[in-house]
């Protein structure tokens, strides 16, 4: 096949189940307390089917996760191990605001991240507790060894509902630019060696990839059959700095705080990346107006 045609038929678009461990196992219980469970309806969808994808938490009352994990409706359950059960430590809410990359596109998931702003504030247990997001000049390289977790498959036909982790190895950009047309080594990570087999799957979508105790990627997609490598949004490209430690142009101190004042205690590090999210190639103003009136979701679907 066609390497055009064969990477349209494996991106993840919004309503296809996304990306899961193989090559992994399960984790020990609550050991990522970042680790956040997120099930989503696509308001296409007519048989109403919930789709899941994992993320992370970032701070108190903000998931990170893919863009193309949006739906009508979005749920979230933190410190979570078995999403098949109601555990005890598990803390379940909604995403009252879905801030995704305005310039996100589907057909080659670029810019392939998104906020969600959550209806509950979460309180922070063992099981529960942000993960520190990229800082200035941080960004991962090639050979670092990292985590990703997620619910996602096991296999072509191996499901889980417990949550597994697998150890990867960031890989050179030409490794995924020799294989995936649309790879951007500015905006994404090449994850997992092909030679080791492991790699994130069907389900895993919107997870971190942790290299350090620092999440580093969002993964993104990859091949259908689970053969890595595998692309990761790269997290540092949508924080006040690119990669490499250029500094983007931000607004001012109170143009921040303005920003991030909208009812909310939201913190100057995650209205930097909201505000990004509005100016990141675009000089568009109504942006952030945009951003901030997106439907509210107030229903749960677990």
């Amino acid at each position: 096949m066609h390497p055009l045609l064969l990477l349209l038929a494996l991106l993840l678009p919004v309503g296809a189940e996304t990306e899961k461990i193989i090559g992994g196992h399960e984790a020990k219980p609550h050991s990522r307390p970042y680790m956040a469970f997120v099930q989503f309806l696509d308001k296409d969808n007519k048989k109403d089917s919930k789709k899941r994808c994992g993320g992370v938490l970032v701070h108190k009352d903000f998931v990170l996760t893919a863009a193309h994990c949006w739906g009508s409706r979005i749920a979230v359950t933190l410190g979570a191990h078995d999403v098949g059960r109601r555990e005890r430590v598990q803390q379940r809410t909604t995403a009252r605001r879905a801030i995704r990359h305005p310039r996100y596109n589907p057909q080659t998931t670029a810019n392939d991240i998104m906020l969600l702003q959550l209806a509950d504030r979460m309180r922070r247990t063992r099981q529960v507790r942000p993960v520190p997001l990229p800082r200035a000049q941080a960004g991962v390289r090639p050979g670092a060894t990292c985590t990703v977790a997620g619910w996602g498959r096991l296999g072509l036909n191996r499901r889980t509902n417990k949550l597994h982790e697998v150890q990867l190895t960031v890989q050179n950009n030409s490794r995924c630019s020799r294989r995936f047309n649309f790879f951007n080594g500015q905006t994404q990570i090449c994850v997992g060696n092909p030679r080791a087999g492991k790699s994130a799957f069907l389900g895993d979508s919107g997870g971190p990839l942790v290299c350090n105790g620092v999440a580093q990627g969002i993964v993104s997609y990859g091949d259908r059959r689970g053969t890595p490598p595998a692309v990761f949004t790269r997290i540092s490209a949508f924080m006040p700095w690119f990669p490499g430690g250029m500094q983007l142009s931000l607004p001012s101190q109170d143009r921040l705080e303005s920003f991030s004042s909208h009812r909310t205690t939201l913190p100057l590090s995650i209205a930097a990346l909201c505000y990004l999210c509005c100016n990141y190639e675009t000089t568009d103003s109504s942006c952030i107006t945009r951003v901030w009136h997106l439907p509210n979701v107030h229903q749960t679907i677990f």
